[in-house]
């Protein structure tokens, strides 16, 4: 038995218990919930004050609702008493307006935000808790939206009667079909159109280096001359890579090599229970390490843009603080595409985050040897429950539409995996204790820091990322000593927003330069300074890369046969390919 699975009979057994409970719970612990709620009630019992105020509230807002529903009975126009958030587009069509459903989704939006009032401000009450209260009781409340169900949404009712139940017929179809396709295992329906290496994922190029890890590919010129440092891009393993080699209108590498770069992208291979050991340490040597290693072969005595994406751009980040501080000087430039280095208001993943939760995850993954992707894809799509569930359920088995395949939704149904050790690892080291931030992420027994980092940073957030909010990727500012740092702020999410090609239409970005001994200001203050400039972000990225490198020259070979590395495939490779 490997070591990793050794332990005490009692605790195998509670971790067992836990990983097959996690199979009910999608993964969310039942003890982070219980804590979080104990802690609102308790607090919330021993503060009468507060607990007249909401009586006062839910009066007031009755009294509202009364008094509107008096005023609206058989009138049109009649201002609302409530008006949804302005990303709520559950209630917008004019035939919310009608009588009853009026009165219906006011009593609804009232009510949601009672409760908000009902879960907020509490004294005594943790921040973790409170926040964790109100997201899900959020939750609970969108269930019963009465945009989901048939009878109280104007916009099916008339729908159905058009069609004369056709909808319902074909939706009870659709979930028939999504029903075998999950149960088998199977891609979500359109996901056929999008194949890899001919749909998706197509740049010509070449592997150069392989292990038990990565593919290390080098995309081939399309240019007669090349910038002499090549860009190496280090994507997350939480994704397959080619979320950033699309089809070729949206493609960031067919981009950059059409813009005159030599790209190398790391391919992660896909990991199963045999990878269980793999840490965070693996990930930086035989993922940075043998990919720069490969790459100074092939294109030798110069140094490298390197570009990473998400936690991809994390790994970055420690692999450049080490390499500062061992005086291994290998990079030109930094660039992070959505990356925290603090995690301190990493949004509202943090939810999930806490030692009772990672505790009950590290179970489920003890058991199994990793965490799968759809494990977590229930923790991902609460997020944007409104978005990604509710209204995906009433417009595919109500309407009975489909929402048409594109490609970023092919790509986001190509899960991967994670390994046990390496996930805790991250989860703990980075998201719950902050090491790298605060000085105390260790790499060969010593500590690394990102002021050790020297190279110029361009750091890359959007608008509405719930991932890697933008705000809490700015504080690359308050990290680093390097000698520049640009900050870019883009329209879009977490993944829209960094997948946005010139020509994409309603993107605009905001881009700023601070120098060594500029004084800091804060991201409220930078943003109302900031003009946006409409259209791509992708042109003022390729350019500030320009800028920092030292001139063109012929393109290198593809591979180098004579240093040991030769073309192993052509891309994208094979381990992209793994389910």
């Amino acid at each position: 038995m490997p070591k990793s699975l050794e332990s005490p009979n009692g605790v195998a057994f509670d971790r067992l218990y836990h990983a097959a409970l996690g199979r009910v719970t999608a993964g969310l612990s039942p003890a982070a919930l219980t804590l979080a709620f104990t802690d609102w009630f308790v607090h919330l019992a021993m503060a009468p004050g507060k607990r007249g105020e909401l009586v006062q509230k839910a009066a007031r807002k009755a009294a509202r609702l009364s008094l509107y529903a008096a005023k609206s009975a058989g009138h049109r126009g009649i201002d609302p008493c409530i008006e949804p958030l302005g990303q709520d587009k559950r209630f917008r069509d004019d035939a919310w307006q009608q009588w009853p459903f009026n009165l219906i989704y006011q009593g609804f939006l009232l009510n949601q935000q009672w409760w908000h009032n009902a879960t907020t401000d509490i004294p005594g009450v943790s921040g973790h808790h409170q926040d964790a209260v109100s997201f899900t009781v959020r939750q609970m409340l969108d269930v019963f939206s009465p945009s989901n169900f048939l009878v109280t949404n104007p916009e099916l009712l008339k729908v159905t009667l058009e069609q004369r139940g056709r909808n319902l017929s074909k939706g009870f179809q659709n979930w028939l079909e999504d029903w075998e396709r999950a149960s088998g295992g199977k891609p979500p329906a359109g996901t056929e159109s999008f194949a890899i290496g001919r749909d998706l994922a197509s740049t010509p190029g070449q592997v150069v280096f392989r292990n038990r890890l990565i593919e290390l590919i080098q995309y081939a010129p399309d240019t007669d001359t090349v910038w002499k440092e090549p860009v190496l891009v280090v994507p997350a393993w939480i994704m397959k890579f080619y979320i950033l080699d699309l089809q070729p209108h949206n493609s960031l590498v067919r981009y950059l090599v059409s813009q005159g770069h030599t790209v190398f992208v790391i391919s992660w291979k896909n990991p199963d229970a045999s990878d269980r050991d793999l840490d965070m340490e693996d990930y930086r040597h035989l993922g940075m390490t043998d990919a720069l290693k490969a790459i100074a072969a092939i294109v030798p005595d110069t140094l490298v843009h390197g570009v990473g994406y998400c936690l991809g751009g994390t790994l970055l980040s420690i692999a450049a603080a080490k390499m500062a501080r061992d005086d291994e000087n290998r990079l030109q430039t930094l660039t992070l595409l959505a990356a925290q280095t603090d995690f301190t208001e990493a949004g509202e993943l943090t939810l999930f985050i806490d030692e009772a939760q990672l505790s009950y995850l590290e179970d489920i993954m003890w058991e199994q040897g990793f965490l799968d992707t759809r494990q977590m894809a229930g923790a991902f799509q609460l997020l944007r429950s409104n978005d990604l569930i509710w209204s995906a359920m009433v417009h595919d088995y109500l309407l009975g539409e489909r929402q048409p395949m594109v490609d970023l939704m092919a790509w986001n149904a190509d899960t991967t995996r994670m390994p046990y050790r390496m996930h805790a690892q991250y989860l703990r080291r980075l998201f719950l204790n902050n090491d790298l931030a605060e000085g105390r992420y260790l790499i060969g027994g010593r500590p690394v820091t990102l002021t050790d980092i020297r190279a110029p940073i361009c750091a890359v957030g959007t608008e509405s990322d719930h991932v890697a909010p933008w705000r809490s990727v700015y504080k690359i500012h308050l990290l680093s000593d390097s000698s520049e740092t640009a900050f870019i702020l883009t329209s879009g999410g977490h993944n829209a927003g960094i997948v946005s090609e010139p020509g994409h239409p309603r993107r605009h970005h905001r881009m700023s330069r601070q120098q060594v001994g500029d004084r800091y200001m804060d991201p409220d203050t930078w943003f109302a300074a900031t003009s946006p400039e409409e259209g791509s972000w992708w042109p003022a990225w390729s350019a500030w890369l320009a800028e920092h490198s030292s001139g063109r020259c012929a393109p290198p070979g593809m591979g180098a046969a004579n240093r040991g590395y030769f073309k192993l495939a052509p891309a994208p490779g094979t381990y992209v390919l793994q389910s």
